[in-house]
């Protein structure tokens, strides 16, 4: 099969499918566009087929039956974009009330659809509701932390581990209901940044049905440094590792101011 399918009668020869093409795959003919290198150079972005104009181009690897049609969606107008992006806040205090599974579904596919490098996707999800087995990655944590108390990994470390055992205080997954871990397959190169534009996606989704999330951070050291009590808890294929952790809840305090920052820096070359 062909990569490249053309319906010549709706077919302009305009030659926009060739011109987004990242990776110079098509190029225009008399017939229309075809495939001019190899077809495994293709990634799979679907832009030849978004892009044109008539809907009279297809690609096996992205085909437009699998593509929703964009046209008459609301567009976000750029102060409620502002706000939307500012209101954003790291939520470290979430009420003792599980997030339904169909909503933590809704969050993780969110995040699938986000860019990654080249499309080269790969991350796949493991959600996490089991309070004990949160319970029990606090503790091994934490752990982790006493055997580098004499020379931490972190300056945090001796704080939490204080914390932890003068009052019981959760500082390293907050007491949150569930965790979304992101793992990829060894040695895939783009694991960690395609994950973190992943949980971005998931980041910003999050408040629009009612939840809050942050990254677990300390959670993310434990993993990639490899140690294998906490990779065990979670029953980690070997063949995958875990390339990013987030909390998620219901938040238990609103806020009612939004994000603010230092003074922008910033260099303007002409």
């Amino acid at each position: 099969m062909e990569l490249i399918n053309v319906n010549q009668s709706k077919c302009i020869k305009c030659g926009i499918c060739s011109k987004v093409c990242p990776c110079a795959v098509l190029s225009m003919t008399q017939n229309g566009p075809t495939a001019v290198t190899s077809e495994s150079n293709c990634i799979g972005c679907g832009h030849c087929v978004a892009a044109c104009p008539n809907g009279a181009l297809d690609n096996v690897k992205s085909p437009s039956s699998s593509q929703a049609n964009s046209d008459n969606l609301p567009v976000m107008d750029s102060k409620t974009a502002q706000y939307f992006l500012r209101s954003r806040r790291s939520v470290r205090c979430y009420k003792d009330t599980p997030v339904p599974k169909e909503k933590l579904l809704e969050l993780v596919n969110i995040a699938h659809y986000a860019p990654t490098a080249s499309n080269s996707q790969g991350i796949s999800y493991v959600i996490v509701d089991n309070k004990e087995i949160l319970k029990k990655a606090t503790e091994v944590i934490i752990e982790w932390m006493e055997q580098q108390l004499d020379k931490p990994y972190h300056w945090s470390f001796p704080r939490h581990v204080k914390n932890y055992r003068d009052t019981g205080i959760d500082s390293i997954l907050r007491s949150a209901p569930h965790i979304i871990l992101a793992t990829a397959p060894k040695n895939f190169r783009n694991g960690r940044e395609n994950t973190l534009f992943s949980f971005s996606y998931l980041e910003l989704y999050a408040p629009t049905i009612g939840l809050g999330s942050c990254f677990a951070g300390l959670f993310e050291m434990c993993a990639f440094s490899g140690y294998s009590p906490l990779l065990e808890l979670f029953n980690i294929p070997k063949d995958k590792v875990i390339t990013g952790a987030v909390m998620v809840g219901y938040p238990k305090y609103k806020y009612k101011k939004i994000v603010d920052r230092n003074p922008l820096e910033v260099n303007y070359i002409e």
